[in-house]
């Protein structure tokens, strides 16, 4: 049974957290002087005032179950984008709520899709907000919760499986709350350096520093209308490339190069595959564009490979708009949608590890019919992989491609065109943001109908807490004692 007293004393933790988040973004709506202090202000004292008040009110301590940790993460999403989507909506610079939840789920869940057609015209404050919840949703809020809220280290493997991205969640240490610290450690590391880098390439501080939240969280929100094309620099391309890359590489295999261990990255299957599926698409679509287009070569080289990275890792960047190339070169880009990152990064998608384990399933079937008799193990590597991780990794694809399907028909009973439905729901449920058609690289969702919004909504939460997490809650044998 549900124990919602424990339930809802974490929500409420997690609320006084957000509230001081919140007061980030309000130091500089205080320091440029901007109009949109007074939103943040009464947002802060909802958040601060509601969460205090159901945090000594329901004043339970007790050790969480499974289906409390599905509860609370999936709940505690959802609580973080209805009051986080209250500066944009409280400040007028996005009037209707729909689209400031809209445009706040995809910030948290690391998506990047966006309604705004003059983001530049928002307000430092907002901008910084905007890009604050990609940073805080790319680790995972109750990641970073359990790294500093002491109360929910109780019971804390229940929330820490229901979020972290992959097949097995990866503890560093025997205790969550360290494996939680040491991870939240890497990220903010990794996105120091990128901060600096992209500072000393050009960019102003504020912008460096909203760009490395974009691109650490994989989500992929920008200060510019035109993404990362308004700079038209070689070195803040490339940069970002390589912390793209970083952040869609399991953390925990960065956290042990850190401690002195580089050969990691090669030892690893999955980052192995990984690497080597962006060589392989940066070919292919390498050669096409420069047939089609007629690019300079190295121009060719920045804008192709900056764009299989920010897809294929989910980050959504753009600095072409590639609409404009080949049919092949889309297809192939729309299939790297599903890829996602690695297992444990903050990527989206399926993730390499299940593209690699479904794989060795289909290898070991045909052997198996071969050779009735014999018997078959699915490894990665020299590492056989558990049937109950197998059949997780079926389900997880049925269940995906069952979602992907119906999303498509929803969308385009709505009346999206078939690129357009197909690039939505692709570019949602994988949170990635910019998908094809209507929804391209040089468009937006602004003219989704509402009810297409709150689905795109719905399919982002699921896609960034791995499906099983929400689509949980909505099955009759959770809620039985």
């Amino acid at each position: 049974m549900v124990n919602y007293r424990a339930v809802i004393h974490i929500l409420s933790a997690l609320l006084i957290f957000l509230g001081l988040c919140l007061v980030f973004p309000a130091l500089f709506a205080l320091y440029y002087r901007e109009p949109d202090l007074q939103a943040f202000a009464i947002t802060i004292a909802i958040s601060l005032v509601s969460g205090t008040i159901f945090f000594f009110a329901s004043g339970s301590k007790r050790e969480l179950h499974t289906k409390d940790g599905f509860l609370i993460v999936s709940a505690g999403w959802l609580l973080f984008a209805f009051i986080g989507a209250l500066p944009f909506k409280l400040s007028g610079f996005i009037p209707s709520y729909t689209d400031a939840f809209f445009e706040t789920m995809s910030g948290f869940t690391t998506t990047g899709a966006s309604i705004l057609t003059n983001i530049e015209a928002l307000p430092h404050g907002l901008l910084f907000w905007r890009s604050l919840t990609h940073w805080l949703g790319g680790m995972g809020i109750i990641v970073f919760s359990l790294a500093i809220l002491p109360l929910l280290g109780v019971g804390g493997m229940q929330l820490f499986k229901a979020e972290v991205p992959g097949p097995t969640p990866d503890k560093l240490t025997p205790r969550i709350a360290s494996t939680a610290k040491l991870l939240w450690g890497v990220y903010a590391l990794i996105s120091l350096a990128e901060t600096i880098a992209l500072r000393l390439a050009g960019m102003t501080w504020f912008d460096a520093l909203c760009h490395t939240f974009g691109t650490m969280a994989t989500g992929g929100f920008s200060t510019k209308n035109t993404s990362i094309g308004h700079y038209d620099s070689a070195a803040i391309d490339y940069i970002i490339v390589v912390f793209m890359i970083l952040a869609g590489i399991n953390f925990a295999l960065h956290y042990r190069a850190l401690k002195g261990k580089p050969g990691v990255y090669v030892k690893d299957h999955e980052a192995r595959a990984f690497i080597g599926l962006i060589a392989i698409a940066f070919i292919l679509i390498g050669v096409d564009v420069w047939k089609v287009t007629g690019h300079h070569f190295a121009k060719t080289i920045q804008y192709t490979l900056f764009q299989v990275v920010s897809i294929l890792t989910t980050t959504g960047y753009g600095t072409a708009d590639y609409e404009q190339w080949s049919y092949l070169s889309q297809v192939i880009l729309f299939f790297l949608m599903f890829f996602g990152g690695c297992a444990g990064s903050t990527g989206g998608g399926i993730k390499i590890i299940r593209t690699m384990i479904l794989i060795k399933m289909g290898i070991t079937e045909i052997k198996r019919q071969i050779h009735p008799k014999a018997v078959f193990s699915v490894r990665i590597g020299d590492a056989v992989i558990p049937r109950e991780i197998t059949g997780n990794v079926a389900g997880f694809f049925l269940l995906h491609v069952a979602l992907t399907v119906v999303g498509i028909l929803f969308m385009s009973a709505l009346g999206l065109d078939l690129p357009s439905a197909f690039g939505s729901v692709a570019a949602n449920i994988n949170n990635i943001g910019p998908g094809l058609g209507s929804v391209g690289p040089t468009d937006n969702y602004a003219q989704i109908p509402v009810i297409g919004k709150w689905f795109l909504s719905f399919l982002m939460l699921v896609g960034r807490l791995e499906l099983f997490t929400v689509i949980i809650l909505f099955t009759f044998s959770y809620w039985k004692k």
